[in-house]
């Protein structure tokens, strides 16, 4: 049987994958990073808030559009890089809102929406160490977080320059950070613009530096369970939307120029050309 996406605008019994799961639970699962500034982090009143979030509401306005569910229950669950897929791949979540790097590896578990940013690995240091690439690490110590892009890169191209660098791994942004500041490492690689976010949000924004060449390319996506094609359609649907109409980069904005952790980093050219190519017509 051919579904289109009309079908899940219509009764429920033409429903099917997450948007059926989520009009018999009468909830939608929503997954978030905690301290992916500022992407997907908390606020004092112990909600998730950021870029990727504001974007994840309003796939989940549409589908209580959709659904004609406009009450709708939006249950949070935290996820760190490690549970993120395969909470998303078991059911556990319904759709993942953070700073997830779309590669082709993590799509033989899951599927993503359109590209929502661009960004790269980089180094975080403290300003006067010396480091400047990655070379610069040979005898020091990294911190690198599990299970990402991040670490794959880092240990691939030191790796391959013969680099003998010592890997201190942690489970999330905020203990790497605190590696750094505590000198356990000499650098904590991530991406940059989260490097840029843990920078913001430090005590002394002076005493750091992002630092080097890009040792990666990091498309984000918001991530929904693979084979679910009325679910992704959905939700491309409303990023084509707000890319079309020139929200998506008003949201952007928002976050990141200035941002109201002072990020300061203005959209670059590449994403600003990934938004008008995905601004798909009708």
């Amino acid at each position: 049987m051919r579904r289109s996406f009309a079908a899940t605008e219509g009764t429920a019994a033409e429903l099917y994958g997450t948007l059926k799961k989520i009009k018999d639970n009468g909830q939608i699962v929503m997954g978030h990073r905690e301290n992916s500034v500022p992407f997907a982090y908390m606020q004092s009143d112990g909600k998730p808030i950021g870029y990727t979030v504001d974007l994840c509401n309003k796939i989940i306005d549409r589908i209580k559009k959709t659904l004609n569910m406009p009450n709708l229950k939006v249950k949070l669950v935290p996820v760190t890089s490690q549970t993120r897929i395969p909470l998303l791949a078991n059911g556990t979540i319904d759709i993942e809102c953070g700073s997830t790097t779309n590669n082709l590896t993590r799509s033989k578990q899951i599927s993503y929406l359109h590209v929502t940013f661009i960004t790269g690995t980089k180094l975080a240091v403290r300003k006067g160490s010396g480091i400047k690439e990655i070379e610069d690490l040979n005898g020091k110590a990294i911190g690198l977080s599990l299970g990402t892009t991040n670490e794959k890169a880092v240990k691939r191209i030191a790796k391959q320059k013969g680099l003998k660098i010592k890997y201190h791994m942690v489970k999330d942004h905020p203990q790497g950070w605190l590696a750094l500041e505590t000198d356990r490492v000499d650098a904590y690689a991530t991406d940059h613009s989260l490097l840029y976010g843990l920078i913001s949000k430090s005590k002394d924004k002076s005493k750091w530096e992002v630092v080097g060449r890009f040792l990666s390319y990091d498309p984000y996506g918001i991530m929904v369970r693979r084979d679910d094609s009325a679910m992704q359609l959905l939700g491309n649907t409303v990023l084509s939307d707000l890319m079309r109409s020139g929200e998506m980069q008003q949201i952007y904005d928002k976050w990141f120029d200035p941002g109201p952790t002072n990020i300061n980093m203005p959209i670059s050219s590449n994403l600003k050309v990934a938004f008008e190519v995905q601004a798909l017509p009708y």
